[in-house]
Parts: C-alpha cells; structure tokens; sequence
C-alpha cells in the first residue's frame, strides 16, 4: 500500500468519525424547557451582561448558564428540575437564590446588590489595563491588540480562515491569498500562540483555505507586539484561536456547507469536561473549487532582429480541485488545583489538481505574428502532524505562575507538474516538473510571571526554534529540436534550509497614578544554514553559514481618563525574516518565460515602529483611531527583469528568446505612515455598522543597477527604480440589519486604493460581499447564506516598468461565489461564564496561548 493510499484511507475514516461523533452527539439532547428572567438591582434598574449560572442540584450535566442583554433580560432552555442559581456582575455582590423549574415560562426578576466598595472602586490595577468592549460586540481593544469575533462575521459563515481574514479590521487579503497590515504584506501567523503545521510550509492561500471558519473562536490583531512576542513579522503577528470549550458535560456542534464554485464541507467541534478531566476534538474536511484568471501584455522597446519580441500577450486560466481534511484532539488533566498538563495533536491533509491554460500571442519586428498555447496539469499532496504538550503551573493566588510547552511538527508537500506547449499547433516543448520539500520543526518554551507589590508584574522567558527545510527539485524537459527527455540542470536541484533561534525576553509593567507602563527586552540568537547543489556544470555547490543576534526593545504607555478611555503610546522593534523558499536560488520553475529566481544573499530587513492611539468604548460605540509611523531598512523588493535565455553552460540559445525575471533583493528603505481608525457603532436595535479606515501614506527609496540586454542582444547594466511617494487608503464597512430575534443580514464593501512608484503604478480594487442568517430549531441550529464579490470586481490590475519593457497586468484569484451552510449545536452542562473582579493584564495571554505561557 503505498503512501498516498494510506492517506486516502485516513482522510475517508476522518469525514466518517465526524459523520458517526456529530450522530452519536445528537443522543445526548435532553428535553428542555424555554424560561426566560431578568436582573435588576436594588433599585429596579436592569444590569446589563450579568452571568446567570444555573446549578441543577440532582446531575451537574443538566446545569447551564447564560449573559443578560443590554436590557438585562436573558432566555434559557432548561431540563425541569431544583436549581442554585449563581448572579454575578462588575460592581455587583454576588447572589445565589434557589428556584424550582418545573414549565416553561418567565421566572421573574432576580436581584443583586451593588459592591459595597463600588463607589471607591480602584481603576489603576496594571492588571487591568484593557480597554474592552462589551461581550456582545465583534472585537475589543487592548494595549498590545485586537480581539476579532467572527461569530458575529454572517459573510464568512461555512467559509475558510481566508474568507474570515478579509473581514478582520485592519486586516487586508488580496486576490492571491496574500495578507497584509496596514499596507504591508509581512505578517506572522500563529495558531494559539504558536507556529503551527496547520498553516503548512512557507504560508499560503492553501493553507489559509484549509482551515474551517467555525472552527475559530477568535483572531488577535497585534499591529505592534510587545517584547513577549517573537520579533518576525513586521506589519504585526494575527494569532488564531481555535476553539476550545469551557463548558461541563458533553457539548458541541455540528456545520455542512453547499456552495458554488462548487464547494462542500462538514465539520465539528466536540468537548467533554468533567472533574479534572476534559477533552476535545475538532475535525472534518471539504472539497472546493477555484479559478485563477492572470492576464499580462508586454511591451518591448528593444527589438532589432527580426526574431524579436515588440509584443508579448498571456491569457491564463487555472482551475484547481482541492480535498482538505483536519482532525484536532487535546486533553487536559487538572493534577491539582495549582498544577495542569495538557497535551493535543493535530494532523491536515490538502490535495489539489490544477488545470492550467496559458495562451500566449507574439508580435515580432518583422517577422509574422505567432502564438503558442501551454498546458499545465498539475497535482499537490500535503501532509502535517503537530504535538502539543505543557505543564502550567501557579505557585500562589498571587499570580506567580510557570508555563513550560514544547511542540514537535512535521509537514511534507509534493508538487508535481507536467506542461505541454505548442507553437502555432506544433509541438514545441514538454516539462515535467517535481518539488518534494519536507519541513520539521521544534518549539520549546518556558514563560514565568512574578507579582511584585499591588501594581506591578515582572515577566520572563526562554524560547527555542529549531526548523528544517528539505527541498528536492527535478525538471526535465524535451523539445521539438530534442525530442528525448532530459534533466534542465540548472533547475534540478537539492537544498537543506535550517533554521536555530534562540530568545530570551524580560518585561516589567507597573502603574503610576493614571499612567500605566510597560518596559521589555528581547534577545535573539538567529543561526541559519543553506547547502545547495544543482546539476549545472558551470555551478558550484554553495554551503552558506548566516548568524544574527539582535535586540528588540519594546515600550508602552497608556493613560486613563476614565474605564474605557484611554490614550496609548507604543514603540517595538521588529524584524523581517526572509522566507526560506525565497533563499533557494532557482526555487520556481513552472514556466520558462516567467522564472522566480531566489536569492541566498538575502538578509532580513529591520523595522522601528511607533503607535499613538486614542480608545473610549461606550454602550452603543467604541472608536479606536491610531497614528501610526513605521521605517524599513533594507527593505525586500522583488526586482523584475527580462534576460536572454541560456543553455546550462552559459550560451545564448539561438534563435534568441526572452526570459522574464522576479527576484527578492534587499534594497533603500521603505516608510509607512498614517490613520488606523477601527469603530464599532449600534445605531439603534435593529441596525449595526463596524468599520475600518486605513489612511497611509508611503515614502520608498532605492534604486539598483541589474543585468540585461540592449537593442543588439549586448548584456548591459540598467537601473531599476523603486523611489516613489504617495498617498493610498483602505477601508471596509459591515452593516448588520436585524430583522427580528433570529433573523439578520449583512453587507459588506471593500475598497482598496492605488499605489504608484516610479517603477510600479497598482490600481485600485473594491468588492461587495452579502449575508443572511437565520436561528431554527428553538436556537439550536443556523442557516446561513452569503455571496462572496458579488459584482465580480475583486481584481488586481498592475503596470510594471524595466529598462526595456512594459508590462500590464490582470489577476483575479477566485471569481464571485456563494455558500450555504447549516449548522446544528448541542449542549449540556454549566458554561462557566468568567466575570472579572478586575481588568486583564495588559499583555495577557490567558485566552490567546492554550498552554497559558504566553506568545513568546
């Protein structure tokens, strides 16, 4: 049984576990009841977003517990039977009344009372420096970040974390699956705090499509991390959350979706917490769809002999199916009230077939016009396996507090591709091109929190990366002039990528008056190995020994007009890792007109970036704009160049063709500055508008000279020229409209603007997206509708200048589409609803880092 059988096998017996979880589930309903209530205080007022926990006395599996609304109302179904039930509430004391449940119905209002020490209430715990807005609303705001709900998202219901990401505020996806922050495209992904192999090697739209959107609790937006963090991604780090739940008892859900492009999926998400023992599982899969449409015309100024190009032409459409599957389980085992250990594995499978037809259209100087036509047929297979395991650990109730973790993964992708071509219906060449790369990696870290006097806290910790990369790249070729396949050397290769990072991080935050502070430091000892060896008798082996060792200090201020509003004032410095696949030389070739060439001299790129913002979060509103300034050096440019084609010696291939090159380089600088503006505003019941602004100005610097060729095929020097200055936006708005209790939609626009440099002048984009949900089932179940760009404008249009050529550009990467999707949720058991007594730590990560030790 070879491999991919296997993998078969397993991703079929993966969908039917999901299948036979979600039925067996489904035995687990209990007859229930609908009771609804209210809290009022002793005055008779309503409190709002009050915990209601309701404790059945005869089996703890039947208890449950909900939040009131902002009218202090709340609804419930209850099996019927005697109940403890807890209120608890900010400024409120603690009630417990006991009631019998025996119909459905109201049962009344329950009262609380107010803290004695209410009005006396101290503001400035360090602890608590968090500006946040009320449970209901999709995101909140805090020193160091962020928080997205996407339960709240109607336009990525039955969708993938991509679909999620375009909704996100000041997150941006463009047309190739590529995600950016405030204009830049240097983003780090985590999942719960960590690298993870669901994201596959070197992150893509594969691996952001691959996983399900209701498996996401939550997205952390960290535009400026905090010395706590690991310092790569310059534009900022999204941590993912996935789901996990709090609840006792057997709990879960259950989502289908239909959509078109055809797409189906099915997954669920299970837990079951008892005693000190709880565990969850996570899983499903799907097949989807996709169509790529590139369109590109060149224009060359240097033709002189009669074989030469004046004008090139390229149509482009792939199509792609994809099969993903993912299964997800943990346990975690309370060993004592101060001591657990938790361990998860993960396992993801993606596999596509893409269908590519390129038509390509010549226009000589004076020879006739021609055209070629190439067919690509290509498959991919990607596995990846991830344990988790740590130990947490509190020595006191004081907070002081160990976390040790450590993480093994492991992912191997396959990509094969076979291309044919033809010249005006003749056969002119075949490829055949294999790329296996295999990626291990190990995480191990170690995070300590020390309480010192009331206000503040000192926090430090060690974290070890090592990551290795494997690549092994074959290319044969044949062509009309030699039919026999045979090996293109220069793009058959092998390369070892590995990677050693070593940090040590130390914070300290504590509070004066109103002006809360937070100092870090954070050490990392980079090393990085490259050995490449290709075929080509004119080149070298290369081994390759880079070492780093930086300093990334952090720095945050904020000061407190009152509960939730707040000025905030930060500095970090980051750093911009080049991509291991971008520091293999000739990494790409599925084309031999368009070649991505890699670049091993590449070094990473340094960025210091400060933060002045403003937050107030009220009732119906919250507004957070942010002046933002950000500068680059040695910034990463991909350079665009035509050469002439050559044979492995080094000879132009007669007759002459051109060769069209990308290739990363380090080069000038790059300034990024501008307004973040982030609001959230309920306009009246039934209307809800969330928004986001991005207005950014850009200064980039940097010319540099490169190799190409003049009117007579003589190699010369040419200068390409990256200056250029400028103004551009970005903004999204959501506005939900509720219908009645259990029905609203939503629509959503995108606007992208334009960017012009001396050498690049990128056009504007915008798109509109729609959604419709509807609760069934007495609430427990969701039927959902959207249409993704629903006009088909979700485009990218570009005009690229070199010495001796324009290029005008067209990319869409999926076409407009629509999903429907079915979602069916069962319960039991009490939720514990956590209501603070005091505010959250200001880099806390206690709900973004499952092994509680922070993001380090």
């Amino acid at each position: 049984m070879n491999q991919t059988e296997i993998i078969n096998i397993f991703t079929k017996k993966t969908l039917g576990l999901t299948f036979v979880l979600s039925a067996a589930a489904l035995a687990f309903a209990q007859e229930k009841v609908g009771i609804s209530g209210s809290v009022v205080s002793k005055n008779n007022q309503p409190v709002p977003y009050a915990s209601v926990t309701f404790s059945n006395k005869a089996n703890k599996q039947f208890s449950d517990a909900t939040l009131t609304d902002e009218k202090g109302q709340y609804k419930l179904d209850l099996a019927p039977g005697a109940y403890d039930i807890t209120i608890e509430a900010i400024d409120y004391q603690k009630s417990v009344v006991n009631k019998q449940i025996t119909a459905a119905g109201n049962i009344g209002a329950l009262s609380i009372d107010p803290e004695k020490s209410a009005t006396n209430l101290k503001t400035g715990d360090i602890q608590g420096v968090v500006i946040t807005a009320q449970a209901t609303k999709p995101y909140k705001v805090e020193l160091d970040k962020r928080t997205y709900d996407p339960s709240q998202d109607i336009v990525s219901k039955g969708g993938n974390l991509q679909d999620v990401l375009s909704n996100v505020p000041s997150v941006s996806v463009d047309t190739d699956g590529t995600v950016s922050m405030r204009g830049s495209s240097n983003v780090k992904f985590l999942i719960n705090g960590k690298p993870s192999a669901l994201l596959g090697i070197d992150d893509g739209a594969n691996a952001l499509q691959s996983i399900p959107a209701d498996q996401i609790e939550k997205i952390e937006v960290i535009t400026n991390p905090s010395s706590k963090f690991e310092a790569s991604g310059t534009a900022g780090i999204l941590n993912i959350i996935l789901k996990k739940n709090k609840k006792t008892g057997f709990n879960g859900s259950v989502t289908g979706t239909l959509g078109y492009l055809p797409q189906t999926n099915l997954n669920t998400n299970l837990s079951w917490r008892k005693g000190n023992f709880s565990w969850f599982l996570n899983g499903g899969g799907g097949y989807r769809e996709s169509k790529n449409t590139n369109r590109s015309d060149d224009y060359f100024s240097n033709a002189i002999a009669a074989s030469d190009f004046t004008e090139r032409h390229q149509n482009s459409v792939t199509n792609s199916k994809n099969n993903n599957y993912n299964a997800s389980a943990g346990v975690v085992y309370d060993i004592s009230p101060k001591t657990s250990l938790n361990a998860s594995g993960t396992v993801r499978t993606f596999d596509s077939e893409n269908d590519g037809n390129i038509d390509y259209s010549y226009f000589y100087l004076s020879n006739p016009s021609s055209s070629s036509n190439r067919r690509t047929l290509g498959t991919n297979n990607n596995l990846a396996f991830q344990g988790d395991f740590g130990i947490d650990h509190k020595f006191d109730d004081k907070g002081q507090n160990l976390s040790v973790s450590l993480s093994l993964q492991s992912n191997r992708s396959f990509n094969d591709t076979n291309i044919d071509e033809t010249r005006n219906g003749i056969f002119s060449l075949k490829d055949i091109v294999n790329q296996n790369t295999k990626n291990k990696t190990l995480i191990g870290k170690a995070d300590y929190e020390l309480p010192i006097g009331e206000y503040s806290k000192l926090e430090a910790g060690y974290r070890i990366d090592i990551n290795s990369n494997d690549y092994s790249n074959d290319v044969q070729e044949s062509t009309a002039l030699n039919p026999t396949l045979s090996f293109l050397r220069p793009y058959t290769y092998d390369a070892t990528y590995k990677e050693t990072f070593n940090a040590f991080y130390l914070q300290f935050k504590s509070k004066i008056g109103k002006i809360s502070y937070q100092l870090g430091l954070r050490d990392e000892i980079s090393n990085i190995d490259i050995n490449y060896a290709n075929l080509s008798p004119k080149d070298k082996a290369i081994i390759t020994t880079k070492n780093y060792n930086n300093l990334f200090p952090s720095v945050y201020l904020s000061y407190e007009f009152a509960k939730d509003n707040q000025l905030l004032l930060n500095y970090a410095r980051r750093i911009d890792r080049p991509r291991s696949f971008f520091m293999i030389p000739n990494p790409n070739y599925s084309d031999n007109q368009n070649i991505f060439d890699g670049n091993i001299d590449l070094n990473p790129s340094y960025v210091d970036s400060y933060e002045f913002g403003y937050s107030i979060s009220k009732k119906k509103f919250t507004i957070n704009p942010t002046l933002y300034f950000r500068h680059q050096t040695d910034d990463t440019k991909m350079l665009v160049y035509n050469k002439l084609a050559e044979d492995e010696n080094g000879s132009l291939i007669i007759p002459r063709r051109i060769e069209s090159h990308t290739k990363p380089i380090n080069l000038g600088s790059d300034d990024r500055y501008g307004l973040d503006l982030n609001f959230n505003w309920d306009a009246t019941s039934w209307l809800k508008f969330l928004g986001n602004v991005d207005l950014f100005g850009y200064n980039t610097k940097g010319s540099t000279l490169y190799d190409t060729f003049d009117k007579n095929g003589n190699p010369i020097q040419a200068v390409a020229d990256f200056n250029g200055s400028g103004f551009s936006t970005r903004a999204r708005l959501t506005t939900t409209f509720k219908v009645d209790k259990t029905f609203n939609f939503q629509i959503q626009g995108f606007y992208r603007g334009g960017q012009k440099t001396a050498y690049q002048d990128r056009k504007d984009m915008y798109a509109i997206n729609f959604g419709a949900s509807k609760t069934i089932w007495d609430g427990n179940g969701t039927i959902s509708f959207n249409i993704q760009d629903i006009f088909n404008t979700r485009a990218m249009q570009a005009t690229t200048y070199t010495a001796n050529s324009i290029r005008d550009s067209y990319m869409q990467w999926q076409p407009r589409q629509f999903a429907l999707s079915l979602t069916y949720r069962f319960k039991q058991g009490n939720e514990k609803v956590e209501q603070p007594k005091r505010k959250k730590d200001i880099n806390s990560n206690a709900t973004g880092d499952d092994q509680q030790g922070g993001p380090m």
